[in-house]
């Protein structure tokens, strides 16, 4: 282990109920320099549709964060051990003008990019992708893994209004931040606004799973065609919480029957092993909607999985290049 590496703070020493609530109980720190990854609030949900909520998602999910201890039990991994890892607090946020809330992401991002760190975030709506995309792929269009029950790719609501938590990856194409060859969206599921909705993604390249073939075949059989898709490139990793079925995350804005459990997502996101990951967020947790804190805890869990894995890629040398 590093002794320069930021360590949490350790459960038999302090309780998980005292002290400072940051993310996995580490430091807060003012900058990214200087870190391998850095874990980022973004308290936004400007990009809500109907059940808003998903901006008090960050702080919730430090809370249930306290709950994560230093080594994954099936992979052995020590994520504080390997890599320098620290919460560099919430980006700032505008919460009543969204053009102007996509800017301050984009340019809290990219502070993190330019001092060479991976940013993972908790969300916030899944709008907030997008300014992050906008940040972590300004040189070329990176790969996706995307994990949730919705597509994220129609074009327009109430009106001529382009900017929706249902619209991000619609616009990441056409911005050239996404290469949509080398996407694959998992989990997709529930009724639509029209039968060719998903039309336009497919017709891009995009490779949808819907969750009835996830079901058929498994997670290793997935994310093993997932992986074939994004291949040794840079890839954004991102989490929309509304994956888990609703019995065990209810606590987010657009909720869809069908699921996957806990236990199939955190398979999924182990088997991220070998891709080259530029960065990953776990976005929707909408903690007025929930229950006892189930659904924070399941967006923490999932930040922690995902931490290990960035943390392995981080200490093999596998340093992303955007």
């Amino acid at each position: 282990m590093n002794s320069n590496f930021f360590q949490p703070i350790d459960a038999a020493a302090v309780p998980r109920f005292a002290g400072l609530s940051t993310f996995m109980r580490l430091p807060a720190v003012a900058s990214a320099e200087g870190l391998d990854i850095a874990l980022v609030g973004i308290p936004w949900d400007g990009g809500t549709t109907n059940r808003a909520g998903a901006r008090h998602g960050p702080r919730e999910i430090r809370n249930q964060s306290s709950l994560m201890r230093r080594a994954h039990h099936v992979s052995g991994t020590e994520p504080f051990s390997i890599a320098n890892v620290a919460d560099v607090g919430d980006l700032s946020v505008n919460p009543i003008n969204l053009l102007d809330g996509l800017k301050r992401i984009e340019d809290g991002i990219a502070a993190i990019v330019a001092a060479g760190t991976i940013p993972l975030a908790a969300g916030g709506d899944h709008l907030t992708t997008l300014p992050v995309l906008r940040a972590v792929a300004r040189k070329a269009p990176v790969g996706m893994i995307h994990f949730d029950a919705h597509s994220d790719t129609n074009d327009r609501y109430f009106g001529d209004n382009p900017y929706t938590h249902g619209t991000p990856f619609r616009r990441a194409i056409e911005e050239g931040l996404l290469d949509p060859k080398r996407v694959v969206q998992i989990g997709i599921r529930g009724s639509i606004y029209e039968p060719n909705e998903h039309g336009w993604a497919v017709a891009q390249g995009i490779r949808i799973i819907y969750m009835e073939e996830f079901v058929r075949r498994g997670a290793a059989s997935v994310m093993e065609e997932a992986r074939g898709i994004v291949g040794s490139g840079p890839t954004y990793v991102t989490f929309d919480i509304d994956c888990i079925d609703p019995s065990m995350a209810p606590g987010t804005g657009t909720p869809e029957l069908g699921g996957f459990t806990t236990r199939e997502a955190q398979e999924m996101v182990r088997l991220l092993d070998a891709v080259t990951i530029v960065g990953a967020d776990v976005v929707e947790v909408a903690p007025p909607f929930d229950v006892g804190g189930m659904t924070a805890l399941a967006g923490a869990t999932m930040m922690f999985e995902l931490l290990c894995v960035i943390a392995k890629s981080v200490a093999a040398g596998r340093v992303p290049q955007a």
